[in-house]
């Protein structure tokens, strides 16, 4: 593909979309960033129809400015790259794949972990004015969207926090300098404490970055897999944080739903059982390879030597039936069972109902035990998985998957996943590599290249199971 020097605008002829685009290409540094990838994918848009910003996560992606809001208070580079990065943020944490009815103080939360986020990578004042020129250090709560007062050289109590009752002001402010101290604070943190301590945000007038309300669908929407993957990228090489895992994902808030299993095609099940023959090293066309002796108990007037039997004959009583066993030479299959990590991720909400079936139906060839992923692994029994039990943090990691499998000597192993799992690296890369591994990936439409290097025999489930 053919490298363009700006984004393919959705309307060509328009100058203002353009002179923005070329606008916000120049707050980056030439030839960093990994820009290659996110201009093939994401059309930059001068439109009124979003107050600050959004970023629509479609087939065509799109990057929404409002150019007057820009006028107003992103006139520089600088300001101009934190908007980009917030809103490229948003996407990149998923927020409402994690939550798909966002409130506001949801989203008031989500904004304050994010501007400590990209305040903690470029922390000169050029780059932090963006915030704090915006947000009024002495209205509560919008204090809490920007630095503290003097940051990151003192740690000064917003001003508008001396309104509040002391032991309230307190616990409020320990959270606004967790947001943007060296470690920063994670989501689990934060949402737990902050909601509980905010006003009633319908009553409070203000205007969150990124437009979360929208009229052109504002919303954020985590249909774009390739765009993620994108910013992913991107992110990987701006400066990080001190401890850049803190505060930037939930991946200690476990989400607990039922699931109904449903029936799934004949085609689907046949392709994850031939898929997991592969793996278990099952050969031929569902003939059994080996043959297995096993006692089967039965009632026969032969007179044997069990214990009903002795006991009648001892009181005078001459039993006509007996209880005997007779050996039972039948067929079993040769090869390990093998193990299913089921990718339960925001993404596959949709399409686990039929995912949960078709697992069920390939239960003679699965391990008893069930693994669950998205940023943690969940172990589940099979009856758990009949019962629709699902444990899901919302977001997807394979580091999760291969520590699991290191930990526990995972040899054999089948993935179901649409494949938006992240490039295993080092030592997660060795551990998957040691492992014999198939993967059933979700539709045409999925990601088949983060697994290509650990993927012993991989498989394309039809659209929609």
């Amino acid at each position: 593909m053919t490298m363009t020097l700006v984004p393919a605008l959705p309307s060509p002829g328009s100058a203002c979309s353009t002179a923005l685009a070329q606008q916000i290409l120049d707050t980056f540094p030439s030839g960093s960033y990994a820009l290659t990838a996110l201009l093939r994918l994401l059309d930059i848009e001068a439109s009124s129809d979003v107050e600050t910003a959004a970023v629509q996560c479609r087939i065509q992606p799109r990057l929404l400015i409002n150019p007057a809001f820009v006028a107003s208070h992103a006139q520089t580079p600088e300001k101009l790259l934190m908007l980009v990065m917030h809103e490229l943020h948003h996407v990149l944490l998923g927020h409402t794949t994690l939550f798909p009815r966002c409130t506001r103080a949801q989203n008031f939360v989500f904004d304050a972990v994010i501007n400590g986020i990209i305040c903690r990578m470029f922390e000169d004042p050029a780059y932090t004015a963006f915030l704090t020129d915006y947000y009024d250090s002495n209205v509560y709560p919008l204090c809490l969207l920007r630095p503290p007062p003097g940051w990151p050289h003192t740690t000064r109590r917003a001003g508008a926090l001396a309104t509040l009752p002391t032991e309230l002001a307190s616990r409020i402010h320990a959270i606004h300098l967790a947001l943007y101290s060296s470690a920063g604070a994670s989501y689990q943190e934060v949402f737990e404490a902050l909601p509980n301590l905010l006003p009633d945000l319908n009553s409070v007038q203000f205007t969150l970055l990124g437009s979360h309300h929208g009229k052109e669908g504002g919303e954020l929407q985590q249909t774009s897999p390739l765009l993620f993957d994108a910013v992913r990228g991107i992110v990987e090489q701006w400066p990080q944080p001190p401890d850049p895992i803190q505060g930037r994902s939930l991946a200690d808030i476990l989400k607990y739903q039922t699931i109904h299993p449903d029936k799934v095609p004949a085609t689907t099940r046949q392709l994850l059982r031939g898929l997991m023959r592969k793996v278990a090293n099952i050969h031929g066309a569902g003939r059994a390879r080996q043959r297995h002796n096993d006692c089967q108990e039965v009632i026969t007037p032969v007179p044997s030597l069990s214990r009903r039997s002795m006991v009648l004959h001892a009181i005078g009583v001459a039993p006509l039936l007996h209880t005997g066993t007779v050996a039972w030479r039948h067929p079993v299959r040769q090869g390990a069972r093998v193990h299913v990590y089921l990718d339960v991720s925001g993404s596959m909400d949709d399409v686990l109902r039929e995912l949960y079936g078709a697992v069920l139906d390939c239960a003679d060839h699965v391990h008893s035990t069930i693994h669950l992923f998205s940023s943690k692994v969940a172990d589940v029994s099979l009856s758990d998985l009949r019962r629709g039990v699902c444990h899901s943090t919302g977001g997807t990691e394979i580091a999760c998957v291969a520590e699991h499998m290191r930990e526990h000597g995972v040899r054999r192993a089948v993935l179901v996943t649409d494949g938006w799992v992240g490039i295993p690296r080092g030592g997660h890369l060795e551990a998957l590599s040691q492992v014999r591994l198939g993967v059933a990936y979700l539709g045409e439409q999925s990601n088949q290249t983060d697994l290509q290097a650990v993927a012993t025999h991989t498989v394309v489930l039809p659209q929609g199971v």
